[in-house]
C-alpha cells in the first residue's frame, strides 16, 4: 500500500518493459491496493491527483525514450566515420612505413655508415639491390628487349601488318566489284563468309590458342591471309555474277578465318603480359593496341583504294608482300606455351556454359555495337560516295567515248552502246556525291584513323579527365547512349536537309565530314572501353577462350550489319524516275538514311543491355565536380543512414505505443 503511493517516475529497473512501478501495482494488479485507496481518499481526489502524475509520467518515458534513441544513432554514425577514419589512417601509415623501408634500403646499398635509427633493419645487408618498387602507372623501360613485354612488342608488330592487309582487302573486293556492277547486296553477300567465318573461328581460335598458345594461331592466321590474296588473284572478268560472288565469298572467307586467328593474339597477349590488379596499365596497353591497329587499317583502306586505281594485281600482290614481313616475327620470336590454358583445356561444352555472366551481356552490347556501325558503313557510304548526280544521266546528256573524259560527271561514264552519260553501276543507285575509288578510300580511310588514334588517347583525353579510369559498365551505358546521337542527326539530315534532296555538293560533304568525324570519336571511346573490360571479366588463365567467346559476337554483329545494310540500301530507296527510257538506278540518299536510322537502333540497344552486368562498385563520374553515379560503398553509406532513420521511427512509434498502453492502464484503474 504505501509502496503503490511512492509514485516513481523511472521505469521499474528490474523489468523489460517501460510499465512504471506504480501501475504495476495498480488496482489491476493489487486488490489490496484499491482497498487501501477507496478508504483513505475521495473519487476526486483520486482522479485529480492521478491524472497529474499520468501525464508527467507519459512526458518522462517519451523523453527519455527519444534521448536514448539519438544518442545511439549518433553513436552509431560516430562509430562508423572512426572506423572509415582508422581504415585510412592505417593504410597511410603503411605505405609511409614501406616507403622509410624503402629509403633506408638505398641508403644502405649505397654505402651509408648505418641505417636511419627511425627503422629496423636487418642486421646484414642484403646481397643484391632490391628492385625499384613498380608503379602502376610507371611504364618507364619496357621496350623490346624486357622480358614482359617482348611478346607484346613483336605480336604487335605482326598484327599492325596483318592489319594493313586487313582493311585493304575490303576496299579492293568492295571498289572492284562496284566497277563491275555489283548492288551493294550482292558486294554484302560477298561479305557473309568473310564475317560468318569469324563467328566460329573465334570460338575455335579461343581453343587452339588455349591449346597450342598464340603464336600457332598468329602463325595459321598469316599464312590463310595470304591464300586469300592469292586466290583473289583468280577473280576473272568473264564470270556470270553467280559465279564471281561463290568464288569471292570463298576467299573473303579464308580472310575472315584469319583476321580473327590473328586478332586473337592481338587482344589477349595485353592480359598476359599485365599483372593482376594493374587495371589502369591494361587499359592503356589495351587502348595503345587497338588504337594503332584500327589506324593502320585505316592506311590500309587508302593504300588498298590508291593501288586499285592504278592496277588490280599491283594492289594485291603489295599486300601480300606486307604479309610474308609480319611472318618472321611470329615464327622465331614467340615462345610456344604462350596463351596455353595452365590447367586443363576448356572444351565447346564448356564454353557454352554461361558461367561468366558479365562477359556473355559484354558480348551480347557488343553484337549490336558494331552493328551499329556496320549498317552503314562498311557498304553503303563507299556506295553512296560512288554514286553519282541523278540529274547528269541520261540522254540529255550525249557524249562520244573517244571525247574529253571530263565530259561525264563524276560517277558516271560515257557508255559507248547507248552515246550518253550513264551510271557506272546501276545497282549502287544514284543521288550521291560520285567521287573516284581514291577519295573514297582516303575518306573511310581517314574516317578509321581518326577513330584508332581517338581510340589510342582515350584514357589520357576523355576518361582520364572525367574520371572514369578505369572504365565500368556505367561508363559504358554512357558513352553508350551518346553514341546514338550522331546517326539519329544524319538520318534526319539526310531525309530532309537541302543539302542532299537538292544535290548541293558542298553542303552535302560538309554533312557528311562532321557526321563521320563526330560518330568516329563517340564510337572509339566506346570502343576503347568494350576493349578493355573484355579483358578485365576474362579469366587470367582462359583468357584465349573467353576473348574468342566475345569476339565471336563482334563478328556476329559485323555480319548482321553488313547484310541488313546491304538490304536496306538497295531496297529502302525506291526507284528513280526514269530518265528518257533510261534507268539509273535506285534512290541512294533515302537508301542511306535507312541505313542510319537501323544503327541508330543497334546503337540504343547495346547501351540498353550493357546495363546488366554487375559491375557498378566505381560508380559514374563526369569531372572532378560532377558524379553521375554514386559508387556501391557510398550507396551502401547512405542506405545505411535510411536505415538508422528508419528504425529512430520504429522507435518513436514503440515509445508512444508504450504511452497509449500507460493511458490504458491508468483509464481500467479509474474505472
Amino acid at each position: 500500500s504505501d509502496h503503490s503511493r511512492s509514485s516513481p517516475t523511472m521505469p521499474n529497473e528490474s523489468s523489460d518493459s517501460f510499465v512504471p512501478d506504480d501501475l504495476a501495482s495498480s488496482p489491476l494488479q493489487s486488490p489490496s491496493s484499491a482497498a487501501v485507496v477507496s478508504t483513505s481518499s475521495t473519487e476526486a481526489d483520486i482522479v485529480s491527483h492521478n491524472h497529474g502524475r499520468s501525464n508527467h509520467e507519459k512526458n518522462s518515458i517519451l523523453s527519455q525514450i527519444i534521448s536514448l534513441s539519438t544518442s545511439n544513432g549518433r553513436l552509431q554514425q560516430q562509430l562508423q566515420f572512426e572506423t572509415q577514419k582508422a581504415t585510412s589512417l592505417s593504410a597511410d601509415l603503411r605505405d609511409a612505413a614501406e616507403r622509410i623501408v624503402e629509403l633506408e634500403k638505398e641508403e644502405w646499398t649505397a654505402g651509408s655508415d648505418k641505417p636511419s635509427e627511425a627503422v629496423s633493419l636487418p642486421p646484414e645487408p642484403p646481397q643484391e639491390p632490391p628492385e625499384p618498387p613498380q608503379e602502376e602507372e610507371d611504364m618507364k623501360g619496357w621496350g623490346f628487349r624486357d622480358p614482359r613485354l617482348r611478346p607484346f612488342v613483336i605480336i604487335s608488330i605482326a598484327y599492325l601488318l596483318f592489319t594493313v592487309t586487313d582493311g585493304a582487302i575490303r576496299m579492293i573486293v568492295l571498289l572492284h566489284a562496284y566497277h563491275k556492277s555489283f548492288s551493294a547486296l550482292q558486294v554484302a553477300l560477298m561479305f557473309t563468309l568473310y564475317e560468318l567465318a569469324g563467328v566460329f573461328t573465334n570460338l575455335a581460335a579461343g581453343l587452339m590458342g588455349a591449346k597450342w598458345g598464340i603464336r600457332f594461331t598468329l602463325i595459321v592466321g598469316l599464312c590463310l591471309q595470304l591464300l586469300s590474296y592469292g586466290l583473289l588473284f583468280g577473280w576473272q572478268d568473264g564470270w556470270s555474277d553467280e559465279t564471281a560472288i561463290a568464288y569471292v565469298t570463298v576467299a573473303q572467307m579464308f580472310g575472315g578465318i584469319a583476321k580473327d586467328l590473328t586478332k586473337l593474339g592481338g587482344k589477349t597477349v595485353t592480359k598476359l603480359v599485365t599483372p593482376e590488379g594493374k587495371d589502369t596499365r591494361l587499359f592503356r596497353l589495351v587502348s595503345l593496341l587497338t588504337g594503332w591497329k584500327n589506324s593502320l587499317k585505316g592506311v590500309g583502306y587508302f593504300l588498298g583504294s590508291a593501288l586499285l586505281e592504278v592496277s588490280y594485281e599491283l594492289a594485291l600482290g603489295f599486300m601480300m608482300g606486307l604479309i610474308v614481313l609480319a611472318l618472321p616475327f611470329a615464327i622465331w620470336g614467340l615462345d610456344a606455351e604462350l596463351g596455353t590454358a595452365k590447367k586443363k583445356n576448356s572444351s565447346f561444352k564448356e564454353i557454352f556454359v554461361w558461367d561468366n555472366f558479365n562477359l556473355n551481356v559484354l558480348s551480347l552490347a557488343r553484337l549490336f555495337l558494331f552493328a551499329s556501325r556496320d549498317f552503314w558503313f562498311e557498304v553503303p557510304l563507299p556506295f553512296f560516295l560512288r554514286s553519282p548526280n541523278c540529274d547528269v544521266l541520261g540522254p540529255d546528256f550525249p557524249c562520244t567515248p573517244d571525247q574529253d573524259p571530263t565530259a561525264c560527271d563524276d560517277g558516271s561514264t560515257c557508255d559507248p552502246s547507248l552515246s550518253f552519260c550513264a551510271n557506272i553501276n546501276t545497282g549502287g543507285g544514284c543521288g550521291g556525291p560520285g567521287v573516284g575509288r581514291t577519295v573514297v578510300g582516303a575518306f573511310l580511310g581517314g574516317y578509321i584513323i581518326l577513330y584508332g588514334q581517338i581510340q589510342s588517347w582515350t584514357p589520357q583525353l576523355v576518361t582520364g579527365p572525367l574520371g572514369q579510369t578505369p572504365p565500368n559498365k556505367m561508363t559504358e551505358v554512357f558513352w553508350g547512349m551518346i553514341n546514338c546521337l550522331p546517326t539519329m542527326i544524319a538520318a534526319i539530315a539526310v531525309y530532309v536537309s537541302p543539302a542532299f534532296t537538292e544535290h548541293r555538293l558542298g553542303g552535302m560533304t560538309a554533312w557528311l565530314i562532321v557526321i563521320i568525324v563526330t560518330f568516329a570519336v563517340i564510337f572509339a571511346i566506346n570502343s576503347s572501353i568494350h576493349s578493355y573490360l573484355v579483358v578485365k571479366y576474362a579469366a587470367a588463365d582462359k583468357v584465349a577462350v573467353s576473348v574468342g567467346l566475345y569476339y565471336m559476337s563482334n563478328a556476329l554483329g559485323r555480319l548482321m550489319g553488313t547484310l541488313g545494310s546491304g538490304f536496306l540500301y538497295t531496297y529502302a530507296g525506291g526507284e528513280v524516275n526514269a530518265i528518257g527510257g533510261y534507268d539509273p538506278g535506285h534512290d541512294a540518299t533515302l537508301g542511306l538514311a535507312a541505313c542510319f536510322v537501323a544503327g541508330t537502333v543497334s546503337s540504343l540497344l547495346a547501351a540498353v543491355i550493357t546495363i546488366w552486368i554487375r559491375d557498378e562498385e566505381s560508380g559514374l563520374k563526369c569531372g572532378p565536380c560532377l558524379t553521375l553515379v554514386a559508387p556501391k560503398e557510398v550507396v551502401e553509406v547512405e542506405e545505411g543512414k535510411e536505415e538508422m532513420e528508419e528504425e529512430d521511427i520504429r522507435k518513436r512509434d514503440l515509445a508512444e505505443r508504450t504511452v497509449e498502453n500507460i493511458e490504458v492502464g491508468e483509464a481500467k484503474r479509474l474505472e
